[in-house]
């Protein structure tokens, strides 16, 4: 399947006049193929040459965002030496397929171990990620034996993309927050013919994958999560006796003061933001950066010193903003956060707590996470937590950043529930 002629469109050519599909064509489970006309790449290439650049910050840290070196290194690599036909084929080379769930286009990798009795695993990336961040976890989940681990830590693994995101389709209706995205993969499962299954989600997969639990979706086991989301409805009663929990509550003060710029504008005004984005690589790059301060000073050596840390290279990076720059998702994966941000208040509103959680929980924490979370914190949240680690390393995008060992993560966590 090609991309859209135009990238700020979701229509490829052949598509422009459909023909009549049945349901049964509708919710087919379709393989899939990126393959991008030269001329995208052309147009990309011009933009970045072309872009108008800002003066320098004045500051010598990130403080007034993100920095110009940073930024110019990133881009003259991204015009120069950049090559997304690695990246196609790298995404060609594994199982793609869309299928029709609730009237979107679902994109999902679908890698089936050679382990007959591995356990089926549905993983839901974040923002500003995509697929491209979990694609490194796919070997060490479903081949364990050539990573270090034992046959029976094998996995199935189904990698969807979210709404909006990537390949994909875009709502075209209010009301795919998290919640529906949980039950949308609920179903993707069942299609799949997995009648047992576990989920795993960090950022907003994280809320798609705790959503999931909370609603007793069919089939769910257990999940694991690497970001306590709930902490953004109820931080401020979360305790804080501990150096660890004192810790973490700077962290979050200090992302609600200095760090909830990306998050505020997207969660209230997404449009707005998507104009730049969708106009300028480099502007939706930088947006992109933006994110929080441990990922962007990894990011930031990789580009300006030539120094990645674990598996955030300077390709790896790219690869996901290309996959947001050619897809044209920059704008619908921005409007997600503004769903999920009246959902949130909705079920604030209410008064009403959330639904119990009645399958195993588990979570680890990574040093360099937003906000990394104690176990007395995820324990208020999830009082019969079943797993919890704390990882040597990794941050917020700790399956692109550390594969391996959070491969070795999702073997311990869903040990038990084998």
């Amino acid at each position: 399947m090609s991309l859209p002629t135009d990238p700020t469109t979701r229509t490829s050519v052949a598509d422009a006049v459909p023909p009549p599909r049945t349901e049964a064509d509708l919710t087919a489970v379709r393989p899939f193929e990126v393959h991008v006309p030269d001329e995208h790449l052309a147009d990309l290439r011009r933009r970045l040459e072309a872009t108008r650049w800002p003066t320098p910050e004045l500051v010598r840290d990130r403080s007034q965002g993100v920095q110009t070196a940073t930024m110019q290194a990133l881009t003259r690599y991204w015009a120069t030496d950049y090559d997304w036909r690695r990246c196609e084929a790298k995404l060609n080379g594994l199982p793609q397929f869309t299928t029709m769930i609730d009237g979107v286009d679902v994109h999902f990798i679908h890698v089936r171990s050679r382990h007959e009795d591995a356990l089926p695993l549905i993983m839901t990336h974040g923002w500003p990620g995509s697929v491209v961040e979990l694609l490194g976890s796919i070997g060490p989940l479903t081949d364990p034996t050539a990573h270090g681990g034992r046959a029976e830590d094998a996995f199935h693994l189904v990698l969807p993309s979210l709404p909006g995101y990537g390949f994909s389709g875009e709502p075209k209706e209010l009301g795919w927050e998290a919640g529906r995205v949980a039950r949308a993969w609920a179903e993707l499962m069942k299609r799949l013919g997995y009648g047992r299954y576990v989920a795993q989600g960090g950022d907003v997969g994280a809320l798609v994958t705790d959503l999931m639990g909370r609603q007793s979706v069919e089939g769910l086991a257990g999940y694991h999560l690497s970001l306590l989301t709930a902490v953004l409805a109820i931080g401020d009663q979360l305790p804080r006796e501990s150096e660890e929990e004192r810790v973490a509550g700077s962290a979050v003060a200090a992302f609600r003061q200095d760090g909830f710029g990306y998050f505020l504008e997207m969660a209230t005004r997404p449009q707005t933001i998507s104009y730049a984005m969708l106009d300028s690589p480099v502007a939706m790059a930088a947006w992109m950066l933006d994110h929080d301060t441990d990922s962007y000073y990894k990011i930031s050596r990789a580009f300006v010193d030539g120094e990645p840390v674990g598996n955030l290279t300077r390709d790896n990076i790219v690869d996901n903003l290309t996959l947001y720059w050619l897809t044209g998702t920059a704008s619908s994966a921005a409007r997600s956060y503004w769903e999920d941000a009246r959902a949130l208040a909705a079920a604030i509103a209410s008064g009403q707590p959330p639904p119990v959680v009645t399958v195993p929980v588990g979570f680890t924490t990574f040093p360099g996470e937003i906000w990394a979370s104690p176990r007395s914190w995820v324990e208020v949240v999830y009082p019969d937590l079943a797993y919890f680690s704390e990882a040597e390393r990794g941050g917020h995008f700790a399956a692109w950043e550390e594969p391996e060992l959070f491969a070795t993560e999702m073997r311990a966590a869903f040990r038990p529930l084998r």
